[in-house]
């Protein structure tokens, strides 16, 4: 079944010239390339398991094959195969999970690291948040003092008021009483000259009275 596979690639190879696959040596530790289609020909070189070629012609027994460094001749065809050796889609999947290995490492420092900045933002958030309590409390204290010293300085200003108005009072009432004194003082001193002068008259006209008597 194999062969008829490989007589089949065979054909297909000769009716597209142009058309170049890529085959790899099988799991083997080392085989021949020779100058032709049999192992009479010369060893050109010897190819390492899982070395790739570039497949130039394909037979049943032997196949024309080209390496890398540009060296062409001839394998047989039992010791390659046109699937990816396992060690080869190993290596790749071990690049590949080393890869993703390094991003997924990068991804947890850079995670770390963001977490580190969330907690620190985060303890930033809740001293600001305790800072904006203590501005709101200093505020409604403030207000509070602020409404007390209100109302304390209307009621200053309206005993001031009442003060005033009853210092004013107070003053017209003073100047009302010093009057009155003043008339008092005014009545008491006109009452005694007048009694004064009453006697005055009282004693002049006696006097003349005794003189009118002693002349008679």
């Amino acid at each position: 079944m194999k062969r008829i596979l490989l007589a089949g690639l065979c054909l297909a190879v000769l009716s597209t010239p142009a058309w170049a696959a890529t085959a790899y040596v099988s799991d083997v530790m080392e085989i021949t390339l020779r100058s032709g289609p049999s192992t009479n020909h010369k060893i050109i070189a010897m190819l390492r398991s899982d070395q790739a070629l570039e497949i130039v012609e394909e037979g049943p027994d032997w196949t024309r094959a080209r390496t890398q460094n540009g060296k062409e001749g001839w394998v047989l065809s039992r010791f390659l195969t046109t699937q990816t050796p396992n060690r080869i889609r190993l290596a790749r999947l071990q690049s590949e999970y080393d890869d993703i290995r390094a991003k997924t490492d990068a991804l947890t420092t850079e995670n770390t690291q963001l977490t580190a900045e969330n907690n620190r933002l985060s303890a930033a958030l809740k001293e600001s948040q305790a800072t904006i309590e203590k501005l709101n409390a200093a505020y409604g204290t403030l207000k509070k003092d602020s409404a007390d010293f209100i109302n304390l300085k209307t009621r200053f200003e309206k005993t001031s008021a009442e003060l005033a108005k009853q210092t004013g009072l107070a003053e017209q009432f003073e100047a009302e009483l010093s009057k009155l004194r003043f008339n008092e003082r005014v009545r008491w001193f006109l009452s005694g000259a007048g009694v004064l002068l009453l006697g005055m008259i009282i004693g002049a006209v006696l006097k003349r009275q005794r003189r009118r008597s002693s002349l008679l």
